[in-house]
């Protein structure tokens, strides 16, 4: 059982809380992205750093990620794809997706895409991350960890 986390795009509040998880569980995080990152000094966390270019770390996560796996991702393809490999996804507002609601998530996002393609780029971006996106995220994360402790074996 392992957390991936698709860094680049991670707000770093979501790092934060997972660094001080990562050392309360125990549990292993691996971030993974195009540059290095500054990583506090943890034997449960490390970076993989994998070569630029578009999608380059989701695929890479996508390949690496067994069942019972988690990943921090807002990628929905990439969502879908952990899924399928039956892992679950939190996206950093702490939205979970699983196997009750990756198709509709994912026929969902190429429906906007589509809508974004005839219509242009006017429907804005994310709202601001907040203090509440945080809270959010967090309580995902401790649900995902307390079902992970419970299904592992003793």
């Amino acid at each position: 059982m392992r957390i991936f986390v698709d860094a680049d795009a991670s707000p770093r509040p979501v790092k934060e809380i997972l660094f001080r998880a990562a050392d309360r569980v125990p549990i292993e995080v691996i971030l993974v992205a195009n540059q290095p990152l500054r990583l506090p000094k943890s034997r449960f966390v490390r970076l993989e750093v994998v070569g630029r270019g578009f999608d380059v770390a989701d695929e890479w996560i996508a390949e690496q990620v067994e069942p019972g796996d988690l990943v921090i991702t807002a990628d929905v393809p990439l969502a879908a794809a952990v899924v399928e490999s039956g892992g679950t996804v939190i996206d950093p507002r702490g939205q979970v997706t699983d196997a009750s609601n990756a198709a509709a998530r994912l026929t969902m996002r190429n429906f906007m895409e589509e809508q974004r393609e005839a219509l242009g780029e006017g429907f804005g971006g994310p709202r601001p991350y907040g203090d509440r996106d945080k809270r959010t995220f967090a309580g995902a994360l401790d649900r995902w960890l307390a079902a992970a402790k419970a299904r592992a074996p003793r």
